[in-house]
């Protein structure tokens, strides 16, 4: 009987391996297209009181010195698209963006951010040309243009003033921000 328990308890481990496995597969086939090709710069984990809120993956076109990049959010704590929106406004403002720009930009988040559940991911890609481009589980959002934007918004991560340090250190590594971020950097 232990036996059987115990290739059932195996089966069922590998299949709820190979489904997110398969998941992560395929949500990386969007970013992939969009880096052409994307690399794994850097991930790491936020968590605020001891709640862990989701993981964050930082990807670079080509090269870690390249100009497009992604951070795709796998979330573990469920959050409304206005609580989202509103956040976004508020560490934007923490980051030296006037509070009057930073809550047209949240109000314009809040118009198509989704409500999240565990397991579900956000993701933005920027591409100079075009701005940022939002995605949910893999499917396209929206897209604002405009490097301003671009820079306030993923300053929430990747600028020297971020509000998680702990975890931009883990986004970047060893490697500079994107141009977008910073103009120079020394590695």
């Amino acid at each position: 009987m232990k036996y059987f328990a115990r290739l059932f308890l195996a089966t069922a481990l590998l299949i709820a391996y190979g489904i997110t496995s398969m998941s992560f597969a395929r949500d990386l086939a969007y970013i992939d297209q969009a880096l052409n090709p994307a690399k794994l710069q850097g991930s790491g984990k936020l968590t605020w009181w001891g709640l862990h809120i989701y993981d964050a993956n930082f990807y670079r076109s080509g090269s870690f010195n390249s100009a497009e990049f992604a951070l795709h959010l796998q979330y573990h704590k469920s959050l409304s698209g206005l609580a989202i929106a509103n956040r976004s406004a508020e560490e934007m403002k923490k980051l030296g963006v006037p509070e009057t720009q930073a809550q047209v930009w949240g109000k314009q988040l809040a118009t198509f951010l989704p409500n999240v559940e565990p397991g579900q991911s956000l993701t933005a890609i920027y591409n100079p040309k075009q701005g940022t481009s939002f995605y949910f589980d893999g499917k396209p959002l929206a897209q604002i243009a405009g490097a301003d934007f671009s820079k306030a918004f993923f300053g929430i991560w990747l600028d020297s003033k971020t509000t998680a340090p702990k975890l931009r250190e883990q986004l970047l590594g060893q490697y500079c921000p994107p141009p977008l971020l910073e103009e120079t950097c020394k590695q």
